[in-house]
């Protein structure tokens, strides 16, 4: 029976790429000339913590990193920003959780949305990914762009196509 998987994936290797740039960027830069602005990868916890002088400054490096992930093709919108707290004297420092996998609510929206849609599909929730199966390819392909079109808090692949 053909299937496919609905899964939100984080590709590690390019967010790295992306924070080593965007922090070769800050130090040269002049405008950051003296100051303490840098951003860490917890990959562990799947966090990411800027650090900055001030508030102006946390916003040129969030304007560096998105530019940055932009070009890497990291999509933004895998980042949960959190809230900027001071830690001593002026500085400020935010942490950024990066999101991978479907949680349950966005998984129960996607079963939802293909039980609603009236196509020949069903989905079905696999841990964090949606398992979809149909009787033909190209049900789940009109699935796919459904899904596609109706889904977009966060960025959505689809794996494990089987015919």
């Amino acid at each position: 029976m053909p299937s496919f998987d609905t899964v939100s994936d984080l590709n590690w290797v390019e967010i790295k790429n992306a924070l080593d740039q965007a922090n070769k960027e800050i130090t040269t830069r002049f405008d950051f000339k003296g100051s303490d602005s840098r951003v860490e990868l917890n990959e562990k916890d799947k966090t990411m913590t800027v650090f900055a002088d001030d508030d102006f400054k946390l916003g040129q490096v969030d304007d560096v990193l998105l530019n940055k992930f932009a070009k890497r093709s990291v999509d933004s919108r895998s980042i949960e920003k959190g809230k900027p707290e001071k830690i001593g004297g002026d500085k400020m420092k935010r942490v950024d959780t990066l999101k991978e996998g479907l949680e349950t609510e966005l998984a129960k929206k996607v079963v939802k949305l293909l039980k609603e849609s009236k196509l020949k599909v069903s989905g079905s929730i696999q841990g964090t990914s949606v398992r979809v199966t149909g009787d033909k390819k190209d049900n789940l392909q009109a699935a796919m762009a459904l899904i596609k079109k109706d889904i977009t808090e966060l960025p959505l692949q689809f794996n494990n196509f089987r015919d």
